[in-house]
This record gives structure tokens, C-alpha cells and sequence, in this order.
């Protein structure tokens, strides 16, 4: 087996055993060829990152709410293109598996406190901090795919700060 094979194995959740149940059903039935799922997660992942920077870009106009509403859609739009790769349901087992729950809960939360900080509260500092935690969020949360990138991090981080 080609690492190739291996990693779409991986993505699809191929590696254990799966429940013969409805939902291992319905994802069974509806999967896409391995080339429509690239071309998906990449046309997905693009487009959220272009929004990302035209939210961005609003900050410079002063628009909050602009800036607030198109990085978080931009963020949700990167974060499910990876639904492309393995699908909805076993992205969705994986994004609350305890490895990456804390993650995710913190990414999820500062997407809501983002807009929240943008529009009800008007307080652009806040509304700033929060995209900014919410960027780290998802930075950890996608490392967490990556064999051992986490403990890497965390030894970069504390060799720099010691």
C-alpha cells in the first residue's frame, strides 16, 4: 500500500474498525471520488482564507462588524474544508475527540465572542483580541492532525521563553 493510499485510508477514517450503523451508512453511500475531494477541500480552503483577508482588510476601513462577520466565516469556510478530505461525520468525531476538544470549544467560542465584540459590545480592541485567539485556535487545532507537531511546539515555546 503507496503512502498515497495510506493517508486516504487515514482521512477516511479507515484505520479502526467502523459501526455498521446508519450514519457509517449514509457516509458510505454519499462519498465523493478522491479527486472531486481535493478539488473541494482546496476550492473551500481558498475561499476561506480569501475571505479571512478581505475581513481583514476592513479592519483598516474601520467596518468591525465587516471585519467581525467575514474572518469568522472565512475560518468556518477553512474549518469545514476539511470535510472535503473525510467527510462530515467522522470530521465532526474527530473535531470533539479528546485530543482536539479544547481546541475546538476555544476556537467555536471565539468565533461567537469575535462577532459579539464586533457588533452588540462595539468595541473594536476586543473584537481584534478575539480574532487574533481565534487564528491561534485553529493554528492548534489544525496541528493537531500533524504526528507529534504539538509537542513540538510546545518545546519551541518553552526553549524561547527560558
Amino acid at each position: 500500500m503507496g503512502l498515497t493510499d495510506k493517508l486516504r485510508r487515514s482521512l477516511n477514517g479507515q484505520e479502526e474498525e467502523d459501526e455498521d450503523g446508519i450514519i457509517t451508512s449514509i457516509s458510505n453511500a454519499s462519498t465523493l471520488s478522491w479527486s472531486t475531494r481535493i478539488k473541494g477541500f482546496i476550492i473551500c480552503f481558498v475561499a476561506g482564507i480569501i475571505l479571512s483577508i478581505l475581513g481583514s482588510i476592513f479592519v483598516f476601513l474601520a467596518n468591525y462588524i465587516a471585519f467581525a462577520v467575514l474572518y469568522s466565516v472565512g475560518t468556518l469556510t477553512s474549518l469545514a474544508s476539511t470535510m472535503f478530505l473525510m467527510g462530515p461525520v467522522n470530521q465532526l468525531k474527530k473535531m470533539f475527540d479528546p485530543t482536539r476538544l479544547i481546541a475546538t470549544i476555544i476556537l467555536l467560542v471565539c468565533i461567537v465572542l469575535t462577532i459579539i465584540a464586533a457588533k452588540p459590545l462595539e468595541i473594536p480592541g476586543l473584537c481584534i483580541f478575539f480574532c487574533i485567539l481565534q487564528f491561534i485556535a485553529l493554528a492548534w487545532y489544525s496541528i493537531s492532525y500533524i504526528p507529534f507537531a504539538r509537542d513540538a511546539v510546545k518545546k519551541m515555546a518553552t526553549s524561547c521563553c527560558a
